[in-house]
């Protein structure tokens, strides 16, 4: 009825008599999904606003330590711990979205030989190296003006306590490790020398487990929820 007379009578008037609305005659559905829309920011630190994906990231490197299967909950006070203030929905939604929900563990291939003595007693420089990877937070204007987590990788003689070599950037991936291993044994050798790491998802890989052999390097890992050890001459 109001299509019909529409333009000749008021469209107040034939809202009234239709006992329609007048709003709900305007309405035009939207696409997608109904509702405000989810942030694409998150603060940390109080002041600085980073983007999801460096919240993903941050999630993704703290599911890869050691005897860590977070649900979002426990993710959420994690995260809070570390100056992000977010709450449980958004870390739900964030973890959905990247398939961070399953509780899957990356699987190594083949077997790792396990540590025998937490302590190491290391008689002589370059016999034991020890490998880590710690996250900073580098807020503006630190590195070029950028404020989010960076990650650390170090590599210690144990006998000496000196840090061989060491990288700084936005992630650490197989490819930087092997790298590393392969300056180190030109500028050392690392034919005999025992390499002992965690079981992050950088040392457990088949690329990264393969090139240290080729190097003849021997590798082990800590035993999973072992806090890393102290060497002897400390």
């Amino acid at each position: 009825m109001i299509a019909q007379y529409k333009g000749k009578l008021p469209v107040a008037d034939l809202c009234q008599w239709a006992g329609v609305p007048k709003s709900s005659l305007y309405y035009k559905a939207r696409e997608g999904v109904r509702g405000i829309r989810p942030s694409t920011h998150t603060i940390v630190g109080g002041f600085a606003l980073v983007e999801n994906r460096l919240v993903v990231d941050q999630i993704r490197a703290i599911l890869t330590m050691d005897y860590c299967v977070y649900g979002y909950r426990k993710m959420t006070e994690e995260l809070r711990d570390m100056e992000y203030e977010i709450n449980a929905k958004k870390v739900y939604r964030l973890m959905k979205e990247h398939h961070l929900l399953s509780g899957k563990r990356i699987q190594a291939q083949g077997k790792r030989k396990w540590v025998k003595h937490r302590r190491i007693d290391a008689k002589r420089p370059m016999e034991y190296l020890s490998l880590d990877i710690k996250y900073i937070w580098r807020g503006r204007p630190a590195v070029q003006g950028e404020s989010r987590w960076y990650y650390q990788l170090a590599i210690m003689d144990v006998y000496s306590r000196r840090i061989l070599c060491w990288i700084l950037q936005r992630s650490v991936r197989q490819a930087d490790v092997i790298a590393l291993m392969r300056w180190l044994d030109l500028s050392f050798g690392l034919k005999g020398v025992i390499i002992r790491n965690d079981n992050g998802s950088q040392f457990i890989a088949h690329k990264v487990r393969e090139a240290l052999e080729l190097l003849e390097a021997q590798q082990e890992f800590t035993h999973v929820a072992t806090p890393f050890p102290f060497p002897s001459s400390a």
